[in-house]
């Protein structure tokens, strides 16, 4: 009996999360973008998200000029699903109505090699890499220990390495990229204007000022403070009113 209730409950929630997502659809579609904004917003109170929600939500954002809003969105859309095209189209537009120009950096060296490398899957697709590589490892194995034909034994013993090879590789490169995801915190500026200090108190000089909709990275917390680094490599501390943590 109990089984039976939590099926419906479970039932429940996916359907109205569902409708609310639909609302939105067509809200967005009648041009209805404040009443699409929440009904996606509806959904995410429920703790019901997908990169297609925070996409769409991004859209109505963008589409009543909201520019922090929309960035944040197409970021939140990003995280969960890094190599979806439109969501990065979407965020370049959205960039374009910002007022602050931050030059970005590029990284050089073996460093900037490996991260182009490891980059190219997110960390769970890596992992799952490494599980089917395990798997083939096995099918070898098992055709190295049944075989009574020695061409093909030393086929398969060659093959076991060679995978061996490509599992440690797909292994620390799953390791690799969960580390850069964890350590990595985009924010998103959301007040109009904010002051960067060089210290964590009101009453420090302002080094430089931001505006709504600037992507800046979190190094550091203090009470209601946040240490923050441009893309240019420029440091500060902003309070922590004034920004909104992607993840």
């Amino acid at each position: 009996m109990k089984n039976i209730v939590y099926i419906l409950l479970l039932s429940t929630q996916v359907f109205f999360a569902q409708n609310g997502f639909e609302k939105g659809n067509s809200f967005y579609e009648k041009g209805k973008y404040e009443e699409a904004v929440t009904a996606y917003e509806s959904v995410l109170k429920d703790n019901k998200y997908s990169s297609e929600l925070y996409f769409n939500l991004g859209n109505a954002y963008y589409k009543l000029n909201k520019v922090a809003p929309s960035i944040y969105n197409y970021e939140k859309a990003l995280v969960l699903n890094p190599n979806d095209s439109e969501s990065i189209n979407n965020l370049k537009f959205a960039q374009k109505r910002t007022i602050d120009e931050i030059k970005v950096i590029p990284k050089v060296g073996f460093g900037k090699l490996v991260r182009d490398f490891t980059g190219i899957y997110h960390y769970n697709t890596w992992a799952w890499i490494s599980v089917s590589l395990a798997a083939a490892f096995l099918l070898f194995f098992i055709g190295y220990y049944f075989s009574q034909i020695t061409v093909s034994k030393r086929i398969f013993f060659f093959g076991m390495f060679v995978l061996i090879f490509f599992i440690l590789i797909s292994v620390s490169s799953a390791i690799f990229e969960k580390s850069h995801f964890d350590n990595e915190k985009p924010a998103i500026i959301f007040a109009e204007i904010t002051e960067v200090k060089s210290e964590p108190q009101k009453a420090g000089s302002a080094i430089f000022v931001l505006h709504e909709g600037t992507k800046i990275f979190v190094k550091e917390t203090l009470e209601n403070w946040k240490k923050v680094q441009l893309t240019d490599g420029t440091e500060g501390w902003i309070e922590s009113s004034a920004i909104k943590e992607v993840k």
